[in-house]
């Protein structure tokens, strides 16, 4: 998490300074080529130059940025969506709590915490991860691993 924040400010500051860079190499340009009487850049030639660096800059800003946040929060809904009665769950406030009862209808779980039974009411919204499809998901690739491991052990191919 803390790496994605400090790739993210990167990609920002790498992104104003070539914004930056172009809008200097445009000026000298213009300056270079009326101090000297030299043709000027004419159509297409002069359009591609000034956009095609922005236009750029936008489509790895979106790839960088803007797609990876936007499939974190699908998979956060669809986490949310499908909790079940059972799943040991933690909230945004970071509250640790097993799920007791999920209503569609209005959309809130009750997560009881602690060994005294305290029983909470949530919406759903309010849940930031739940650690028993996080566990159950590593144990079945960690079995598909010991599994990959044992076959190629075997002298068997990975495919099989």
């Amino acid at each position: 998490m803390k790496y994605k924040n400090i790739i993210k400010k990167m990609a920002v500051l790498i992104s104003a300074c070539l914004v930056y860079t172009m809008s200097m190499v445009t000026a000298f340009a213009e300056d270079a080529s009326g101090t000297t009487g030299s043709e000027e850049v004419s159509g297409w030639g002069a359009m591609i130059s000034t956009f095609a660096l922005p236009i750029l800059l936008l489509i790895f800003l979106y790839f960088i940025m803007i797609r990876p946040q936007q499939k974190q929060e699908k998979a956060t809904r669809e986490m949310q969506k499908n909790l079940c009665v059972g799943d040991e769950v933690v909230t945004i406030g970071g509250i640790v709590g097993i799920v007791l009862k999920v209503n569609e209808n209005t959309q809130t779980v009750v997560i009881e915490t602690g060994s005294d039974h305290f029983k909470l009411l949530m919406k759903q919204d309010a849940i930031r991860e739940n650690i028993t499809a996080i566990e159950t998901a590593n144990a079945e690739k960690a079995k598909s691993n010991k599994n990959k491991a044992n076959a190629i052990s075997l002298g068997k191919s990975k495919d099989e």
